[in-house]
């Protein structure tokens, strides 16, 4: 019996050494179980965030894209509101040329009104002077004509009394 004994103390031995390897190998698989679902639910997140991310990267290059076409676009109007506003501003120099040009020649054309001004009044005074002259003359020479007219009656009278004071004087003289 002791030979059974030893043989059955050597299997309960090994049989606590399988049940301990068993239980060590049920821990290891628990845990291998556990230690897979945790990376089996990481590549799980990490892929739903690397499809989050792939579509936010696309997303982006979208936006890029449309910025870049934006971009492109605000590009070329700017360069035509570039060559606007220097097509403005010749045009700006053009007219401020111009204006000098007129604000120069206004003032040629004033200083020759007022050269005019002054000459029309020059005019009008001498054509009141005139005017008092013709008045002076034309009442002298109304004067001078009723004098005329006197003197030519008077001149007739004076005839007719001559004729007569002659006719007289050959009755007279020649009888």
């Amino acid at each position: 019996m002791t030979l059974l004994e030893e043989e059955l103390e050597r299997a309960e031995e090994r049989l606590k050494i399988a049940t301990d390897k068993l239980e060590e190998a049920t821990h290891t698989a628990d845990e291998s179980e556990r230690v897979r679902k945790v990376m089996e639910n990481r590549s799980f997140q990490d892929e739903e965030r690397a499809n989050t991310v792939e579509s936010q990267l696309k997303e982006a290059q979208l936006l890029a894209e449309e910025a870049d076409r934006k971009y492109d676009e605000v590009a070329r109007k700017l360069a035509m509101v570039e060559a606007d506003l220097e097509r403005a501003e010749e045009r700006a120099e053009a007219g401020e040329n111009k204006i000098v040009e007129l604000e120069e020649e206004l003032r040629v054309v004033g200083n020759n009104l007022k050269s005019l001004e002054v000459s029309e009044e020059k005019a009008l005074q001498r054509e009141d002077s005139y005017e008092e002259q013709i008045r002076t003359v034309s009442a002298r020479l109304k004067e001078a004509e009723t004098r005329a007219e006197f003197a030519e009656r008077s001149v007739q009278k004076l005839q007719k009394e001559v004729d007569r004071l002659e006719g007289l004087f050959q009755k007279f003289f020649f009888f």
